[in-house]
């Protein structure tokens, strides 16, 4: 799952101040959720399971002799860039482990399969966390994620939007890290961190994860039809590709160390996930429009200059000129789906 930074416990980097680009941690109806009626597609549902149950990267994230010392050359603004896209991926993925953990625990007697699914999700969710958690821990901080699990506020989403926002989550997870793994394919020398050896693999959990959560949203047909849910899947599409926009290109320079222009790798994962969500969602935004990267641009411009300003009178016009923006980018006209079976 994608998200932003993370907090951390007094003593440790420092914490970050919760914001609208933050991570949120979600709870959801569960009572509604158990009663997802998933009969008709069955046989894919146990199918999905069995990809669960065979657990390809089970021996995956094994560490090497690399990263005992894999933070001895990375120093300076490079470090703590690094460190906190280490602290917003840990966050982002320990926040998938906790929601699908609660929804196996809530929904198994009533919904066995599907609870089943969503705690071999959680079970991978947590491998990913600990992971980068330990990757953090080579340069002498980690996060604390009892700590996170308390101190965090949980946001309700009914199961719909749950669904929305997770789906879309694992996929442009996907692409991210498959994107920034086929870079440092191409050119090792901006391989700055064993990490990212294991992206290649690690994004094709994303994509299960994914196409479960494709697979629940085509099984309930009213979540995806009519001009209601319409303008709700238009709104999740443009959310989520404006908070990596705005996050990514406040930290450009971290991109930069991976040979990676910010700007052109968040839109080509925009592109790719936009194309590969329409398999399930009945429209596509239309990020080709002259206005398109154009708003953003100018939404990452004021985002600039909030920074320098000391008080909310002072923000006010730029949170407004950010709003109307987004009004604006939400009125695009949309694009219909891709065909079923287009290759994205």
């Amino acid at each position: 799952m994608v998200s932003s930074a993370a907090e951390v416990r007094p003593g440790m980097q420092g914490e970050i101040k919760d914001t609208l680009l933050t991570p949120r941690f979600y709870t959801t109806d569960f009572q509604e959720m158990e009663s997802l009626d998933i009969n008709e597609q069955e046989p894919e549902f146990r199918a999905v399971l069995q990809e669960f149950i065979t657990d390809y990267n089970r021996n995956h994230f094994v560490r090497d002799d690399q990263f005992g010392k894999s933070f001895e050359r990375i120093r300076g603004e490079e470090r703590t860039l690094f460190l906190e896209f280490l602290e917003r991926s840990c966050t982002a993925e320990f926040s998938g482990f906790l929601l699908y953990k609660e929804v196996a625990r809530r929904i198994r007697e009533k919904n066995p399969l599907l609870a089943e699914c969503f705690r071999l999700m959680s079970r991978d969710e947590a491998r990913h966390a600990g992971f980068l958690n330990k990757a953090m821990a080579d340069s002498g901080i980690s996060l604390d994620l009892s700590f996170l699990t308390k101190a965090k506020k949980y946001t309700f989403f009914k199961p719909k939007f749950i669904f929305y926002a997770t789906y879309l989550s694992e996929k442009i997870g996907y692409w991210r890290y498959i994107l920034i793994f086929r870079q440092l394919q191409s050119d090792p020398k901006f391989r700055i961190h064993p990490l990212f050896n294991y992206f290649e693999n690690w994004c094709q959990d994303e994509s299960r994860h994914g196409d479960f959560m494709g697979l629940v949203l085509n099984s309930q047909s009213r979540w995806l039809n009519g001009t209601s849910n319409r303008l709700w899947i238009r709104f999740f599409l443009l959310s989520v590709f404006v908070t990596m926009y705005l996050n990514d290109q406040k930290r450009s320079g971290f991109y930069k160390m991976l040979g990676l222009d910010a700007k052109d790798y968040d839109l080509r994962v925009i592109e790719k996930t936009n194309r590969d969500a329409s398999k399930v969602f009945p429209l596509l935004l239309d990020v080709d429009h002259p206005e398109f990267v154009r708003l953003l641009d100018v939404c990452v411009e004021n985002n600039k200059k909030l920074e320098s300003k000391q008080n909310m009178l002072s923000k006010l016009p730029l949170y407004l000129s950010n709003g109307l923006n987004f009004l604006r980018l939400y009125l695009i006209p949309t694009k219909e789906s891709l065909p079923k079976g287009t290759v994205c």
